[in-house]
This record gives structure tokens, sequence and C-alpha cells, in this order.
């Protein structure tokens, strides 16, 4: 069997799959100048660790799966600003508008993934997109309180007091969207097959990130008793130093998924950290989350399966 011709044969199936395993296909070819019985018989053991390195890790996404994942998510969101806004008295009025300003976007990128995704919308997020939204902690399909994790506590989990507590409600808003620039970071690349979504989930990517530096700078205007002194709009390490969320140890907890690994001070194999403090090297860069990440640590917390 010719090897190489198969790896061409396989390139035209799967545009990707040099990529995959660049740099192996070279290392492929030299040993095929080897010339001696010893690499022939080795080849079909470094063809089978090629694919196992190019296609044994987690399957990749389809464009399809990372919308409906992404809808999820914005789901979850524009579900969450909707009911703050039908809560009489929660939201002061000097920031009613900029709320409502971000609770339009969410909306606005919901109505965009689903008429992306058309048929191809999970059941569960038409179920979703459908269901009404109350003006509680609960409903059908989501728990703001983010207690939808074990059934003992829905209603009633680490921010019951989410639409009755500004300071509370701002302190879940954040983690919302702090999620939402992680999530949409960790998905870009499976997107880069189709330039047309991979640009519009770039764009939704940036107004996460605003969305989040306005939460911020509003705890600290608006809440600062419930946020560190030194809070600042973007992110800093990880854990509850970067959510600033410690009014009690089950929101710390809740939220620390959001930013683990946000403390890395080690980008492209340089060590940030001795250039500039470790404190700045974690500031200069936001990490990815995977969708594996997003939904079983952090959106299991808000999921309600109904």
């Amino acid at each position: 069997m010719d090897f190489l011709n198969l790896i061409n044969d396989i390139e035209a199936a799967d545009p990707e799959f040099a990529d995959r395993i660049s740099p192996r296909r070279a290392a492929i070819k030299n040993i095929t100048s080897f010339g001696s019985k010893v690499a022939v018989a080795a080849l079909p053991f470094a063809f089978g660790t090629l694919f196992k390195k190019a296609y044994g890790q987690t399957a990749t996404p389809s464009v399809n799966e990372v919308l409906n994942f992404a809808l999820t998510a914005e789901l979850t969101e524009a579900s969450f600003y909707n009911t703050a806004m039908a809560r009489t008295g929660l939201i002061p009025q000097a920031d009613s508008a900029p709320i409502g300003l971000i609770r339009t976007d969410e909306n606005n990128h919901v109505a965009f993934l689903r008429s992306i995704l058309l048929s191809n919308e999970s059941a569960a997020n038409k179920a979703r997109s459908t269901a009404a939204i109350t003006t509680g902690t609960t409903n059908t399909w989501f728990d703001f309180s983010g207690g939808a994790a074990n059934p003992s506590t829905v209603g009633n989990g680490a921010f019951a007091t989410v639409f009755d507590s500004y300071g509370i409600f701002l302190a879940v808003a954040q983690a919302f969207e702090d999620t939402g620039v992680r999530a949409y970071k960790g998905q870009a690349g499976f997107l880069k097959g189709n330039q047309t979504v991979l640009t519009a989930a770039l764009n939704i990517h940036s107004v996460e990130a605003r969305h989040a530096a306005y939460l911020r700078r509003l705890r600290v205007l608006r809440a600062a008793s419930t946020v560190p002194a030194d809070f600042r709009p973007w992110v800093t390490g990880d854990m509850a130093t970067a959510s600033g969320i410690t009014v009690t140890t089950a929101a710390t907890n809740a939220t620390n998924p959001i930013y683990a690994g946000e403390a890395n001070v080690t980008q492209g194999g340089v060590a940030i950290g001795n250039i500039v403090s470790v404190k700045a090297a974690t500031e200069a860069f936001d990490e990815p989350l995977t969708s594996a990440q997003v939904v079983n640590n952090i959106l299991v917390n808000f999921l309600r399966t109904a």
C-alpha cells in the first residue's frame, strides 16, 4: 500500500488533515527514505500513531454543534436578562438603559444563531427558545439561583437572591459574560472552515467582552462592598481573585470554574511572568474554555433538564 497516496486521499476528504498531523507528515516521508526493512516494518506503526494523534483526541465538533453550544449559552444569558428586566425594583433607573441594551444584544445573538441553525437547532434548545420566561428565580429550563445541578437545591442555589439583590444580580451577570468570552474563544478554531460564521462568532465574542468589562465596572460603582478593593474591569489571576465574588463560600465555589486556568503566565512557550509581574502577565492574556468545561462545570448549575 502506498501510504503517502493514502494520506493524499485522506486530505482530499478532510481538508484539515494536514493541519492535524503537520509536521508529522514530513516525518513519515523521511521514514520512507531510509530504504531499510526496519523502516518499512515500522511504517504501519508510525502511521497508526499518526492517526491516533490526529483523531484520537476529543472529536472535532461540527459547525452546527458549535452553534448549538453557543446558542445554549446565549439562551441562558438572554433568559437571565429578560427575567431580571421584568422584576420591578431590581435594576436602578440609572442602569436600566445599559442593562436593557445588554439584554437586547443577548436576544439578538439568540435570534442570529437560530436563524443560522434553522432545522439543525437541537431539540433542547428549541424547547429553551420557546419556554416562557418567568419573573422568579426558576422556570422550566433555567435556575438562575445556580441550584440546577442538584434537584434539592433548585431555586435555592448559591445565588438565591439574584433577583432580589442588585449586587448579586451584577455578580451573576458578570459571571455569565466572562464565561461567554472564554467559551467563544475556545470554539473559534472549529469555525475556521466557515468564514461567515467565524466572523459573526468573533463579533459576538468582542461584544461579550465589552459586556463583561462594563458589568465589572458597574459592580465597583454600585456594589463596592461586594468586591475587593482592587477589583478591575478585566480578569486578574484566577478563582475568587478573578471573579471578585466572595459574598459566600458557595458563590465563590460556583464561579471558580469560570476562571480556572486564567492564572497562566506562559504564552507560546514564553514565560511572561519572568518579564513582567505575575499579575500583569495574567491580565495580558485571556484563556479559552472548552465546551465540556462550560457545560459540565458552569452551565450545569443553571440549566434544568425540565
